[in-house]
């Protein structure tokens, strides 16, 4: 296995998964595993591209892991893969996509491999892509009427909508590549609201 491969390191308690994504993630990428988060606070390093970060473990939450990991000013891509149902609360959480758990290997390594492209680009992209992603996990989650009333949801869409705008120039020049294709996916959903 080179060097060169980006290198993911899932944070998971249970044992059984975390050798499952592991194997799953094997064939393209160099694989660190953390039982715990004290485990994966101390594998963090520079080398590390992305975290799939479970929120529920024993002794540090993956919410905490990830404001810790946020704190380093590390520049690694953060997925939470867990069973927790998300709720508005996700909306300040600087994590970069959301699965919920039981998760299916290409959904996992699509993910990963979006994660993987979206880290080419500048920081204003990634913004736009996480909120976009919370935007559409929340509208799957959740009613819309819920949703109409939720203060965090509403400043979620005025966010999205704002850095949209603010990233159009910089999208419409993007959109004529070819490696953007699997990206677009993620927004395909909240597009297609907008019509």
């Amino acid at each position: 296995m080179t060097d060169d491969l980006p290198l993911v390191l899932v944070v998971e308690d249970e044992r059984d998964l975390s050798e499952l994504y592991q194997m799953w993630l094997k064939e393209s990428y160099r694989v660190r595993t953390a039982a715990d988060g004290r485990a994966a606070l101390d594998s963090l390093d520079e080398e590390v591209d992305i975290v799939l970060l479970d929120r529920r473990m024993p002794d540090i939450s993956g919410d905490e892991v990830l404001e810790r990991i946020r704190e380093r000013n590390l520049d690694c891509r953060v997925a939470m893969v867990t069973a927790v149902e998300p709720d508005t609360d996700i909306v300040d959480m600087p994590f970069d996509d959301y699965l919920v758990k039981p998760v299916s290997e290409s959904d996992l390594i699509e993910m990963v491999e979006n994660l993987r492209i979206r880290d080419e680009y500048d920081d204003g992209i990634r913004e736009l892509f996480s909120l976009a992603s919370k935007k559409a996990l929340l509208e799957t989650e959740k009613d819309a009427s819920t949703l109409e009333n939720d203060e965090n949801y509403q400043q979620l869409v005025s966010d999205l909508n704002t850095l949209r705008e603010d990233l159009d120039d910089q999208l419409a020049r993007l959109s004529d590549t070819d490696a953007l294709t699997l990206i677009y996916r993620d927004l395909d959903r909240e597009q297609r609201d907008d019509e």
